[in-house]
């Protein structure tokens, strides 16, 4: 098993990801260690209680990814890294820009530059569809930050390393969605549920699925690749339905950064990209080395190919929604 006896570091690893991420490991690996990195004492503090029982896999270091040196530090004898951490609330990121730039951007060169340094085997760093064809600053960052990740295979030269990618979008259930949003709505009693456009759409994908993307990549990856997930669609007005049966919906209009639909692989990215069982892979379209590969066992897309929430060949019903609801942890 590929995990296995292997040290894994995930910077940013208190998020949800990096918890939901841990727990398969352990649960269906039996790696070495797994280090958690990230600069919330208390997020870790509450994170070694939830892990207590594996307390001997654990290692909890304390650091920012602004700061080279500490990650040059906890990347010691670690051989692969999953690059999780971010500013990811798109306000956030408009009102602090310098902020957004210094830890999406200046900290993915950091992340890129320590595992060079040291003899980290992979990478794989979270990407989010708002990196594609991006309208607000978050997403801005997000795309320089995977150009820098996908750029680094050129500078491998001749390290056993290499990076890539893995984009999805919002996380059913995730803090900030629409699903928590119209949950507290409902809780408080209202009555109608506020939706920004009638006809916005987004892909439905949970955090386990998430982690099985990231294991594919560090399974098959061998650098420059962005894995994209083959995932169901939703109406918002649909999910409005599912989880107020009958209710009123109000339009209120588009907030600033909003996109209508998520985006996942521009007519631009077809070049490049094909399609698997259950995912698309969209490959770099300069190569630096003998050591990347198309995997052939998928096919080209054809020329003129994006792939959207809004164009999807598969979608959610009510039912279906309602269903899969339930395995959405909303109490969190």
């Amino acid at each position: 098993m590929m995990l296995d006896n292997k040290t894994i570091l995930i910077t940013g690893g208190t998020g949800s990801f990096g918890k939901c991420f841990t727990k398969y490991v352990l649960t269906h690996y039996n790696p070495k260690k797994i280090i958690i990195y990230s600069r919330d004492e208390f997020k870790q503090f509450i994170m070694q209680g939830e892990f207590r029982e594996y307390a001997d896999k654990l290692r909890f270091f304390i650091g920012d990814v602004r700061d080279k040196e500490r990650l040059t530090r906890a990347f010691e004898g670690v051989d692969y890294v999953i690059h999780a951490a971010a500013l990811k609330q798109v306000p956030a990121c408009e009102y602090n820009p310098n902020e957004a730039i210094k830890t999406n951007i200046h900290g993915a060169q950091n992340v890129i530059d320590a595992a060079l340094d040291t003899n980290v085997k992979k990478v794989v760093a979270l990407s989010t569809d708002k990196a594609v064809n991006p309208v607000n600053l978050y997403g801005g960052t997000k795309l320089v930050s995977d150009k820098l990740f996908i750029a680094a295979n050129a500078y491998a030269g001749n390290k056993d390393i290499n990076f890539s990618i893995v984009r999805y979008g919002n996380v059913a259930g995730s803090r900030g969605s629409v699903i928590p949003k119209f949950y507290d709505m409902i809780k408080k009693g209202c009555t109608e549920l506020t939706i920004t456009d009638y006809r916005m759409t987004r892909f439905w994908i949970s955090l386990t699925q998430g982690v099985e993307l990231v294991i594919k990549a560090l399974e098959e990856a061998t650098g420059g690749e962005t894995f994209i997930s083959k995932i169901p669609s939703f109406k918002i007005s649909d999910l409005a339905e599912a989880m107020m049966p009958g209710c009123k919906t109000r339009e209120i209009g588009i907030y600033p950064g909003e996109k209508l639909h998520e985006i996942m692989v521009t007519v631009e990215d077809s070049a490049t990209t094909y399609e698997y069982d259950k995912h698309f892979i969209v490959y770099p379209q300069v190569t630096w080395n003998e050591k990347q590969k198309i995997n052939t066992s998928g096919k080209k897309v054809e020329e003129g190919f994006s792939y959207s929430s809004d164009n999807n060949t598969q979608w959610l019903s009510v039912e279906e929604i309602r269903e899969l609801l339930k395995t959405v942890d909303l109490e969190k």
